[in-house]
């Protein structure tokens, strides 16, 4: 495995490969619909595409809130639609783009960072600073907990 390259997205091109790796983990392996996993958040989110070589192996992507969440001040982001293909987990590829993302989240002083993360996920985000702040709920029919980490300054 070539060293592991974590590059925004900022082109066409580059968010169809994103897509196109989000179709293979969350509409062809985790069974979402498509119609959940497109929204209209992809048009104005930060995104970035991991690559192995030249090939992409990861997205994930982030979102400026409008709002902050219950308890918290300042302005916040949210973490989502991160993917990394079969091949690659295990890798340290998901801890890439979450870096990443985080450090974008920092650029654009955001005070924190709230996601989604699906129950079998969980331990990775906590592993990364994250602390959970719901009870499970169902998310395109899967068990998933709200988790949120305050983010220092850069």
């Amino acid at each position: 495995m070539a060293e592991i390259q974590i590059v925004p997205i900022d082109n066409p091109g580059d968010l169809a490969q994103a897509l196109a790796i989000r179709e293979v983990v969350f509409i062809e392996e985790q069974a979402v619909p498509e119609t959940l996993e497109r929204d209209e958040e992809d048009a104005q989110a930060f995104h970035v595409l991991a690559f192995d070589g030249k090939h992409a192996v990861g997205t994930g992507r982030l979102v400026a809130l409008d709002d902050a969440p219950a308890g918290e001040s300042g302005r916040w982001g949210k973490i989502g639609r991160m993917a990394v293909l079969a091949s690659h987990r295990k890798a340290g590829v998901g801890h890439l783009i979450l870096t990443r993302l985080e450090d974008e989240a920092r650029a654009r002083e955001l005070g924190g960072i709230i996601l989604n993360a699906q129950v079998h996920a969980h331990a990775f985000y906590i592993k990364h600073g994250y602390e959970t702040s719901s009870a499970e709920f169902e998310e395109a029919g899967m068990p998933h907990v709200q988790m949120r980490k305050k983010l220092a300054p850069r």
